[in-house]
């Protein structure tokens, strides 16, 4: 415990979702209860900061910044932003996938989707893969 805390023991643990905010340090309305996150700021390097446009909704920001970054990097890792036509394996049809899908066909490349599901065909497809392989069916590889 840090010097000067005390006055936050008696008063229990506060839970990210769903709980009464007991301390003063949790920004926001103290009425209403906590809605995940346990900071009340954040202090980064500038290089890790940028802008979100105004008319760029929020709620499609977020996928870009958690799995867009996820897959951005290996593909920029392997050389896929390069310029250079690539055919780009992606494994995995879920969250992660399909955006790995999409900036692969965004930058240019073929993009095999490989799945253990069938049903993950058409999607895989409507985001923008080329070529589906379903890997626990051996003719299908």
């Amino acid at each position: 415990m840090v010097q000067g805390d005390e006055q936050y023991c008696d008063k229990g643990m506060t839970m990210t979702y769903g709980n009464p905010k007991k301390y003063g340090r949790v920004p926001g309305d103290t009425n209403l209860t906590t809605f995940g996150g346990y900071s009340g700021s954040n202090v980064v390097d500038e290089r890790f900061c940028l802008k979100i446009p105004s008319n760029l909704p929020l709620e499609k920001t977020a996928p870009i910044l958690c799995a867009g970054i996820t897959m951005w990097d290996p593909l920029r890792q392997w050389g896929a932003t390069k310029g250079k036509k690539m055919t780009i394996g992606v494994v995995g049809v879920g969250g992660l996938g399909t955006m790995g899908i999409k900036l692969s066909k965004a930058l240019g490349h073929d993009v095999v989707a490989i799945s253990t599901s069938v049903g993950k065909e058409d999607i895989s497809r409507e985001k923008g893969a080329t070529h589906f392989c379903v890997s626990t069916d051996p003719l299908s590889i």
